[in-house]
């Protein structure tokens, strides 16, 4: 199989973009739910917990069914995904979900988008990421098109819980550390497989870090049960499963500027079935983020840092290397000879 064709095959910009900007819209729709839970008897903590739990065993359940190979690790990775997992997902979960609980929601997802900040200068920094002009035009875009269609321009953010505060910029560098991480991993290992890992070992801590299957000895009503079932689906795995492969496919710089359409995704949730008013900054606010998306498709920027194409160049050698036998899944050639 020549280059091309194999980086047809596992490389695909506009499909990670189009998970991410569909990751965003769930993830919108998952923070309104949770201020819900928190205002009806459910703690941050006992939402967390329920979350990456139900989320590791449906993936678990599916991976088993469909993919089993997705869930073999090198034992020498299991440090790694600890820390993914363990740490830095069990972190941001936290975090994101104690803001929201303390302050508005529109100022913690303002606070927590300071996250592809972060990204871009670590990955320009420390991974030679090229600090073009569309990528930089369309972070500075995305920035403040975030604080506008937040609102922030009304927010009073020193009259605010200042704990709250702390949590939400805890949260962005958490996100980032993840993001990042999650890059790395998946220099070796698909999306699904590095999320399996991250969210197994984020449940592990919080049955160790907080009481061991609390949800099960408490109880929850039946619209509660529904409301973490659906933070559990639609705002975590399925949003952190597509904006992983939306990583896979444009790294993590790229995918965390588009992930800021979240509070545009929530604005535009909130005008359409709560009847909430948008004014004239959000709409431009909403306008400079959707112009910084377009902006970094536009520009077809080639990257061979980008987890898809290494893997696909591993598939390659390792095919090279052994011509006689049938081609490899994406693991294959880093978990097999």
């Amino acid at each position: 199989m020549i280059v091309r064709e194999m980086e047809e095959k596992y490389h695909r910009p506009f499909r990670g973009y189009l998970c991410v900007v569909t990751a965003a819209i769930c993830w919108a729709s998952s923070g309104a739910v949770g201020k819900y839970l928190f205002s009806h008897g459910i703690t941050p903590f006992a939402l967390v917990q329920v979350r990456v739990t139900v989320s590791s065993l449906l993936l678990a359940g599916f991976l088993l069914l469909r993919r089993p190979d997705a869930l073999k690790i090198r034992p020498v990775d299991t440090p790694f995904f600890l820390l993914l997992g363990g740490v830095a997902m069990a972190l941001v979960q936290i975090t994101y979900f104690y803001a929201i609980s303390k302050i508005q929601v529109a100022a913690a997802i303002l606070i927590q988008y300071l996250a592809p900040m972060m990204i871009a200068f670590f990955s320009m920094l420390c991974w030679k990421e090229r600090p073009t002009g569309a990528k930089l035009t369309a972070l500075a875009l995305s920035l403040a098109g975030c604080y506008l269609v937040s609102g922030a321009y009304d927010i009073r953010l020193l009259e605010m819980n200042r704990v709250g505060v702390l949590a939400g910029l805890a949260s962005a560098f958490c996100f980032a550390v993840y993001t990042l991480l999650g890059e790395r991993a998946m220099h070796r290992y698909g999306p699904w497989t590095v999320l399996f890992y991250a969210l197994l070992f984020a449940a592990l801590s919080w049955h160790v870090f907080y009481t061991p299957f609390q949800y099960l000895t408490s109880s929850y009503d039946t619209l509660q049960w529904t409301g973490m079932i659906y933070v559990s689906v639609i705002g975590t795995l399925v949003p952190f499963g597509l904006f992983f492969v939306g990583v896979n496919h444009i790294r993590s710089t790229r995918a965390s500027i588009t992930a800021t359409l979240e509070p545009i995704s929530a604005g535009m949730i909130a005008y359409l079935f709560l009847g909430e008013r948008l004014e004239a900054l959000q709409v431009a606010g909403g306008a400079a983020v959707i112009f910084s998306v377009i902006l970094l498709q536009a520009s077809r920027e080639g990257d061979e840092l980008v987890p898809a194409r290494i893997r696909a160049s591993a598939i390659r050698d390792w095919k090279s290397r052994h011509p006689s036998r049938q081609e490899p899944g994406e693991e294959a050639p880093l978990n097999g000879p």
